[in-house]
């Protein structure tokens, strides 16, 4: 069946009849081509991002193990990486809050990027040079963390350990493992990063990434802080 001129549906013979209308064949045919090579583009894209490894399950997402916050729908990073393992010389880290990423330099050589949460507006991470005074894996928080009851259940998330806690339950403090204090209560760990600032002042970066940070300096390494 064909459709002529805004006419009701013809068969062929109709057609036949009527004559021959090349221009309208020829647009008609025109249009078709073109929205096929459209599905067939769109069809190659797509088909290209299931192949490319930033889309594929292996791509370290910004949402990390540890904290409240679910990981689903976090934005993915396609910043982070390590190449330090092979380099030796003296480490240094610069941080940008304003580009949220950390830069790990050996002998001023650039050996790893990471993406970064700092803290959020009225708890800002400070600036300035600063220098690791403190190494602890498995380190908790004791100012910020949830009310849980004596089963381990999440009564109140995100507390301070000031909050006046609901009956029956206790202060737990927040996991940050891959600690590295900078100054007072403010140090590098592995967290959540929904994409912006968002900590308490502390520097969340993915687990993969405060592990090679972790293992890579020691106490006294220079720390410079840039907004």
């Amino acid at each position: 069946m064909l459709l002529l001129n805004g006419a009701t549906p013809l068969d062929f013979g109709y057609v036949a009849g009527r004559g021959f209308d090349r221009k309208v064949f020829m647009r008609s045919s025109f249009y078709r081509l073109l929205v096929l090579s459209l599905f067939s583009t769109v069809n190659l894209v797509l088909t290209s991002c299931e192949q490319d490894v930033r889309y594929s399950g292996q791509t370290q997402y910004l949402g990390g193990v540890h904290g409240n916050a679910p990981t689903t729908g976090a934005p993915t990073d396609n910043v982070s990486y390590w190449d330090g393992d092979h380099i030796g010389g003296k480490p240094s880290v610069k941080i940008s809050i304003k580009e949220q990423r950390a830069y790990f330099y050996k002998n001023n050589m650039l050996v790893g990027i990471s993406q970064l949460s700092t803290g959020r507006e009225g708890l800002n991470t400070p600036s300035g040079h600063f220098a690791i005074i403190q190494k602890d894996i498995n380190h908790v928080s004791t100012k910020y963390g949830d009310f849980v009851d004596d089963a381990g259940n999440v009564v109140m998330p995100n507390v301070s350990v000031d909050d006046k806690k609901p009956p029956g339950s206790h202060f737990k403090g927040a996991p940050m493992p891959f600690f590295m204090r900078i100054v007072d209560g403010v140090g590098m760990h592995a967290g959540y990063l929904p994409g912006y600032p968002a900590s308490h002042g502390c520097i969340r970066m993915p687990q993969f990434m405060a592990e090679n940070f972790f293992k890579s300096l020691s106490t006294g390494t220079p720390v410079t802080i840039t907004n």
